[in-house]
């Protein structure tokens, strides 16, 4: 498995994984801020509009005027400025957890990997004892089918008994 080359799993679970987020952002991240920004939007149209009237009315007021659409232009720009800053700081703290949980999930199958390849080889070698047991138990009873195979086997067995020391 390679990360270049993703099996078909793991892009599942990072698409799953990737639209859940997106979801959860869309629904309950996205809405907060359009609504801030919309209502932000509206009230500065709202200022606006009064300070037109006001200069409508008195033209006394025009350097006032000027005054306030400048401030407000500028709180319109600190908004907007924040809320894409905060948008880009949602997205890219999507996309880490979106990596963290991808290697992590990537980290468990190569340790149930790992875990399968290890009982695969408990039990091949299991069975490859048995075949041992097996055959030599097939090889002896071939061999020591006669009783002189047999007495000479055991005579065998105690002359090497005798030449091995005793281990304390």
């Amino acid at each position: 498995m390679s990360l270049v080359t993703p099996e078909f799993g793991l892009l599942f679970w990072m698409v799953v994984i990737f639209g859940l987020v997106f979801f959860l952002l869309a629904k309950f991240g996205f809405p907060i801020i359009t609504d801030s920004v919309d209502k932000r939007s509206a009230k500065i149209a709202q200022s606006l509009k009064d300070a037109d009237e006001i200069a409508a009315r008195m033209e006394a007021w025009k350097v006032e005027q000027a005054q306030l659409l400048e401030k407000t232009r500028r709180e319109q720009s600190a908004i907007l400025k924040e809320a894409t800053e905060t948008k880009a700081r949602i997205v890219a703290d999507a996309r880490t957890q979106a990596r963290a949980e991808a290697d992590k999930i990537l980290a468990e199958a190569k340790l149930q990997i790992a875990a399968e390849k290890e009982s695969a080889l408990r039990d091949v070698r299991r069975e490859v004892a048995l075949l041992g047991v097996q055959v030599a138990e097939k090889v002896l009873r071939h061999e020591l089918s006669d009783e002189g195979s047999q007495r000479a086997f055991l005579d065998q067995l105690v002359d090497e008994a005798n030449e091995t020391p005793i281990r304390s």
